[in-house]
């Protein structure tokens, strides 16, 4: 009795389905672009970290061996090592090991403008995963609400199919009561029939669609939850939403991507500056006595110097990466452009589209309306026999085809809003 009762209170959850916000939350945390999109922010974070730390230099263990042709000291001469009386350790294999640390002191600040790229790239990562985001919303509102859409215009279809089913029962009495000829009865028959292939039709794209929302959110879809959908005008202000249009996260990615092109630009002119560095060795000179008969013998060696390094003439090469940099920035600003033009286009277009469904929206009703007048009218002349069989089955196919025009306008009206809300940015705020 118990899993009976247990069955029962499952069927109800099953039967309601997955809601558009659950399958958003599943999208948002499965979706393969998602997951890549936080893989690269880790990446901009380690990059701009590895850039911090290389400013602080790095500690090698080296080692060489070499072997000259003439007998060589293990470690330099000083006038107190020549004059202690020791004797000194020769030898034509030396071999060497210890420590070097090398840091830059100046780079001509291409490490600090180095270190800015990178941190602007970090930047740059978190707005594309933000846009990634308002994408995947987008995309899975569109398909919710294409499977509901085709999910209703089955129904319609079915129930379309039964009354064809009624239909052709009266017009099979009428044959036998002798009313009715025959032919009517086969071209009832026959448009049954072509329902049941429009049927098997939307059945597929369901299961097509379905597959395509799966693949999306990263779990398997099987009935989802209806919407309500309400189309009516919705006053929007043009010029105040063309003016949101520079604020946009689309708009800002350019901006960085110009900062990014700046800060190279000033990486490049670092090249013509001095590049100074600081390095220290402590090691050993390791050989074995040649001279003196003193086995092997070693020497510490400490050293510490800094090294500094200027072009001074390249024939144009820094000049040239120069005014590639600065022509890489130029583009990218045309490209700012570019975007803003792009954004204002979609944003036009999606008010239009708005304007339009609602339209189709409203004919579609009105038609649909006058379509089911219509079509009581022709059965009930077709009954009293004034109209043909061809009449009545016509004024049905209006019926149906205005009832699909009514639920296909419906659910592009709210596509068209949530497109608004993409084009916007608005798809993680409107949930």
């Amino acid at each position: 009795m118990l899993k009976k009762a247990s069955f029962l209170l499952f069927i109800p959850i099953y039967l309601a389905g997955m809601s558009l916000n659950e399958c958003i939350n599943y999208a948002l945390k499965e979706a393969t672009p998602i997951k890549k999109s936080q893989n690269e922010i880790e990446i901009s974070n380690l990059n701009r970290k590895i850039q911090k730390v290389s400013e602080f230099g790095e500690i090698d263990l080296v080692a060489d061996y070499n072997h000259y042709n003439s007998l060589r000291t293990l470690g330099p001469l000083t006038p107190s090592t020549m004059q202690s009386g020791k004797p000194i350790p020769e030898s034509k294999d030396i071999f060497s090991v210890g420590f070097l640390y090398k840091v830059p002191l100046f780079t001509g600040f291409a490490h600090t403008n180095q270190l800015k790229i990178e941190e602007i790239a970090a930047k740059m990562s978190k707005i594309k995963r933000s846009l990634t985001k308002e994408e995947i919303i987008y995309n899975v509102k569109s398909l919710y609400l294409t499977i509901l859409a085709q999910e209703e215009l089955l129904r319609a279809q079915r129930s379309y199919y039964k009354a064809l089913r009624k239909l052709e029962k009266v017009v099979k009495d009428e044959v036998k009561a002798g009313r009715k000829a025959k032919i009517d009865l086969l071209k009832a028959k026959a448009q049954t029939q072509a329902i049941l292939s429009v049927i098997e039709d939307l059945k597929a794209a369901i299961s097509m669609t379905k597959a395509s929302l799966s693949a999306l959110i990263g779990k398997d879809v099987k009935r989802l939850k209806r919407i309500k959908i309400h189309p009516r005008r919705v006053k929007y202000s043009t010029k105040s939403l063309l003016q949101r249009v520079a604020y946009l996260k689309k708009v800002e990615m350019d901006n960085m991507k110009i900062r990014r092109a700046q800060r190279a630009i000033k990486k490049a002119k670092a090249q013509t500056l001095p590049q100074i560095n600081l390095s220290i060795y402590a090691g050993k000179n390791i050989g074995s006595d040649e001279v003196h008969n003193l086995g092997t013998e070693d020497s510490n060696i400490y050293q510490i110097g800094v090294h500094g390094n200027w072009a001074l003439v390249d024939f144009g090469k820094r000049s040239m990466q120069i005014q590639k940099a600065r022509i890489s920035k130029m583009q990218l600003e045309l490209d700012k452009i570019q975007t803003i033009r792009n954004i204002k286009k979609s944003l036009k277009s999606a008010l239009a589209k708005i304007k339009e469904s609602l339209g189709k929206y409203n004919k579609a009703k009105t038609e649909y309306q006058l379509s089911s007048k219509a079509q009581k009218i022709e059965y009930a002349r077709y009954k009293s026999g004034v109209s043909t069989i061809n009449d009545l089955l016509l004024a049905k196919a209006k019926k149906q085809l205005s009832r699909a025009k009514l639920i296909e306008s419906k659910y592009n009206y709210q596509k068209s809003l949530y497109y608004l809300d993409y084009i916007l940015e608005q798809g993680t705020k409107k949930r």
